[in-house]
């Protein structure tokens, strides 16, 4: 008979049962320290499309809107993002051959040092470089993070609502980002002078490294995996290897995966991250001054924010009373058909609270399908390829493939018939969120069922 799975009694976790068994102290701490590193990885992909204008003003001379601006956008949006992508794919591997937690340290300490250096940059090609190396460690931080957690947490009912919940921390940090923008605009002159000025969107980035310092301190001595630790000490663990991926028994749910993750990364990068340059052309921001600018921007992202968060949680509502995997992800992509075209063909040309409210429906809708997918990935890879399996999907799916939605969102915005640059981008945008959801409902058709509760061991 096959003994429960289990965590090591030094950290507290017992073997799986079918009562249910309240947390430790010590599974309580893995909740929190997992629930902040979700946190910073969102804030620091929340802050670029904020920052992202001031930015290209003091650094390049830029202006909005242009097609010199547009071709910066894509870039800073898609290079680092597949970057992040492809090291992030090398990052699962080496979570799969060297541990979950030892990864974790590694890329908390490389995006850290990264979003500190970015606030210092002098030039465009320097802060897209940093851009880079802070996105390698986020896309190899949530990865690893989702494999350390999905094993503590065996049993599968309590693995989901861990997941489901500690994820809702993606919306938190959204939210401190936000908050964080907003406050430094208001209060920039009062902050001790970067390369002698004052500008918000430096600020922004150097007060990233606020929530690392916990992380580092506290995450190397949190305990390994012990699904992963065991059967690599007694080198009976295979070795991971991306070919495997594709091996009859798994390269259905790899394909698929990977195409609709691609799809969920295309409408974050794609549309809803171009949210902030949409701004400007509503009718209600004619007018105002740059500071009154900024704030009504991260008053709109505010509520943004507060969607991601309503998204999050809604799926770990949903994760425990939808039991069909194929219902789950449908639930969340049909309303999107006709969320997304409402908010940027019709609300960003009439209205701020009406772009506000579809803002927030929007976020919701594409943060709960975020969730779904790092709910479902590790429980269709095997323990040795379980690092190497998210990554592909999520790295090479959504960060190399996905992302390169924004390339054609700000590229498209240049043939757009309106005649302000918001206008244009803002029907881009919603031209690629259709097309995309499109693309994403027939594909979830072929999604499948995990073969059991357990979690698979080869």
């Amino acid at each position: 008979m096959r003994k429960p799975e289990a965590a090591i009694d030094d950290v507290g976790i017992k073997p799986v049962t079918a009562t249910r068994v309240r947390f430790t102290a010590i599974q309580w701490l893995i909740c929190v320290v997992t629930a902040m590193g979700f946190a910073f990885d969102i804030y620091e992909i929340v802050i670029l499309p904020l920052v992202l204008r001031p930015a290209f003003t003091a650094l390049g001379r830029l202006a909005a809107g242009t097609r010199e601006f547009n071709l910066w956008a894509g870039m800073f949006f898609y290079i680092p993002a597949a970057a992040g992508g492809v090291f992030g794919l090398l990052g699962g591997w080496l979570t799969d051959l060297f541990g979950r937690r030892r990864i974790l340290v590694w890329s908390i300490l490389l995006y850290a040092l990264s979003a500190c250096a970015a606030a210092y940059a002098t030039t465009l090609p320097q802060f897209l470089i940093l851009r880079c190396t802070t996105l390698i460690g986020v896309c190899v931080e949530y990865v690893a993070a989702v494999a350390w957690l999905t094993e503590l947490f065996p049993a599968p009912k309590q693995r989901d609502s861990v997941l489901g919940y500690t994820q809702g921390a993606v919306g938190l940090g959204g939210l401190l980002g936000t908050g964080l923008y907003y406050l430094t605009v208001t209060y920039a002159e009062r902050l001790p002078a970067i390369h002698g000025g004052h500008e918000a969107w430096r600020y922004t980035l150097l007060s990233g490294m606020i929530p690392a310092i916990p992380l580092m301190l506290v995450r190397p001595f949190l305990p390994e995996s012990p699904a992963w630790r065991e059967p690599k000490s007694r080198r009976i663990l295979k070795q991971p290897s991306v070919t495997e991926l594709f091996r009859p028994g798994l390269r259905h749910n790899t394909v698929v995966s990977t195409l609709l993750v691609a799809c969920t990364f295309a409408i974050a990068y794609g549309v809803i991250q171009q949210t902030p340059r949409v701004v400007p052309g509503l009718p209600e921001v004619h007018g105002l001054g740059p500071r009154q600018l900024e704030q009504t921007v991260g008053g709109v992202q505010l509520v943004q924010e507060f969607g991601s968060l309503s998204g999050r949680l809604l799926f770990a509502f949903l994760v425990v009373r939808v039991g069909s995997q194929k219902r789950r992800v449908q639930i969340l992509l049909v309303p999107g058909l006709f969320i997304f075209p409402f908010v940027y063909y019709f609300a960003a040309a009439y209205s701020l609270i009406l772009f506000k409210f579809g803002i927030f429906l929007a976020a919701l809708l594409m943060n709960a399908s975020a969730s779904f997918w790092w709910n479902y990935l590790p429980r269709i890879y095997p323990t040795y390829l379980r690092g190497t399996g998210e990554s592909f999907a999520a790295n090479i799916g959504g960060r190399v493939i996905g992302t390169s939605a924004v390339v054609a969102t700000t590229q498209l915005a240049n043939l757009m018939p309106q005649t302000s640059a918001a206008a244009k981008l803002a029907s881009s945008a919603g031209t690629v969120a259709v097309l995309v959801y499109m693309i994403a409902l027939v594909g979830s058709f072929w999604v499948r069922e995990p073969a059991g509760d357990r979690l698979p061991e080869e």
